[in-house]
């Protein structure tokens, strides 16, 4: 049996383990920061001087000093001093200094660059799915009918994605 969960590694109780205590409260401040995680900022090679109680950073690339050795991890401040968790494929975070998600993938850290099909406002779909190039206006010898087809195909193409209402 392993001694920490898959995903999160928040340790587990062992049968007739002492202490448990112990066990048990490092799950909970692992739970703590992992459950709807806040940092203030992504990308800090070296850790605050004063953070306070419940703080956390995502860390740089180069992490030194006191997170040294934890890259692009969440590094969060407790009573017993820094927990570090690893980022997995998936993992998202409020950033206060960006003030947007971000999102771990394939190793890196992305800031305000949420995926979705389409995006909804009470309920009404604003935002969609790309649609076609529109063509620069060319030939024609009347200005207007030229004006009016760019026109149009451009009224389309908001509809299209739901910018204005059809």
């Amino acid at each position: 049996m392993s001694e920490t969960t898959a995903r999160n590694a928040l340790p587990l109780l062992a049968i007739g383990q002492a202490q448990k205590e112990m066990t048990h409260n490092e799950a909970l401040l692992r739970l703590d920061m992992l459950s709807m995680p806040v940092v203030a900022s992504i990308g800090l090679n070296v850790a605050p001087a004063t953070p306070n109680m419940g703080e956390c950073w995502i860390t740089g690339s180069a992490p030194a000093g006191a997170w040294q050795g934890q890259p692009r991890a969440l590094a969060c401040w407790t009573a017993g001093g820094w927990r570090f968790a690893v980022a997995f494929d998936g993992m998202s975070v409020w950033s206060i200094a960006d003030g947007m998600i971000a999102r771990f993938s394939s190793g890196t850290w992305t800031v305000g660059q949420p995926n979705a099909a389409s995006y909804r406002v009470g309920g009404t779909k604003v935002l969609g799915a790309q649609g076609a190039a529109i063509s620069n206006v060319s030939g024609g010898s009347t200005a207007d009918l030229e004006a009016r087809v760019a026109i149009n195909a451009i009224l389309a193409m908001l509809r299209t994605h739901g910018l204005i209402a059809t």
